[in-house]
């Protein structure tokens, strides 16, 4: 698990109770998703905050961004971890955020995956607005024209939001979250994924180290992953959680840690940032330890870029 953190009340916005007070950003999207910002920005605004050693590049289900990433990185002189956030499904019933980093991106088998599963994204996300737009003025080509980068960004739902903010129907990402593409709302689909254990052997046979995203967040999932879904995952190559994120509850982050020290996983950090309009979450507001990272490192297959 790496060190003891320090503890105490800490005057980032969104961080945690008892997360690290230096360390890495694991968990950042940029335009090549759902975020905000190109890479070069991301990695700007990382050189200017003293607490923190270095950043993922997570965006979903895709590795676009890693070579403007790595120029950005290179030029700025911050370290950066090559990765990716990658939906999953466990029993029908729960969706998994998994956090990759390290691994090979030309590997067969998780580059199919990646595929796959932008072209669901995609054609789920078209069916979404196909219903969206009989009931307000918006068009398919007005969601694409919110993709950061013209046929590499994987589309979704923040991408219908940032329409919606466009056409005056919302005034925010949040606004549109919380009413017309909620998961509540009439008009949502959900997404076609692969099942966790899918892509845990897919991550691995590409040489990464995966983690689960938010593990502890009651507002994703009306059904938590259990204690036993968790250990199960461990046995078939699960390297660590991410405990120190916003929306992990204070209870949840505690059982994280027993089932992380229980288990021998990693415990990492991230903000989720999506670049400053994107949502709230500031970069380097939750962070993984110095000495995790070191362990990351040992076992992906890539190294950082620094």
């Amino acid at each position: 698990m790496g060190a003891m953190e320090k503890t105490g009340k800490d005057v980032r916005a969104g961080a945690v109770c008892g997360a690290p007070r230096t360390g890495w950003d694991l968990h950042c999207h940029t335009v090549f998703s759902d975020g905000k910002a190109s890479p070069a920005q991301m990695l700007g605004q990382a050189r200017a905050l003293p607490d923190l050693t270095g950043v993922a590049i997570t965006d979903h289900d895709s590795t676009a961004g890693w070579p403007q990433a790595q120029q950005a990185a290179r030029a700025t002189g911050v370290p950066l971890v090559r990765g990716a956030e990658i939906t999953s499904d466990w029993k029908n019933r729960t969706s998994v955020h998994l956090l990759a980093w390290l691994f090979d991106p030309s590997e067969p088998t998780l580059a199919g995956l990646f595929a796959r599963t932008r072209a669901e994204r995609v054609e789920r996300t078209r069916r979404m607005v196909e219903a969206i737009s009989h009931d307000y003025p918006i068009t398919w080509e007005d969601v694409l024209a919110q993709a950061g980068t013209a046929g590499l960004t994987t589309i979704g739902r923040p991408h219908i939001a940032d329409a919606l903010v466009a056409a005056g129907v919302v005034r925010t990402r949040s606004e549109a979250f919380a009413t017309i593409v909620s998961g509540s709302s009439k008009y949502y689909l959900p997404v076609r994924s692969p099942e966790v254990t899918e892509v845990i052997a897919a991550v691995k046979a590409a040489g990464g180290v995966i983690g689960i995203a938010h593990a502890a967040s009651p507002t994703r999932n009306a059904v938590i992953l259990t204690d036993d879904d968790i250990a199960f995952f461990a046995s078939r190559g699960l390297d660590a959680l991410e405990v120190w994120h916003r929306e992990n509850t204070a209870e949840g982050r505690a059982r994280l840690l027993r089932l992380a020290d229980r288990l021998g996983l990693l415990v990492t950090g991230g903000s989720d940032w999506h670049g400053t309009d994107g949502k709230p979450n500031r970069l380097g507001e939750n962070l993984t330890a110095d000495d995790v990272v070191e362990q990351i490192e040992e076992r992906g297959a890539i190294a950082i870029v620094r």
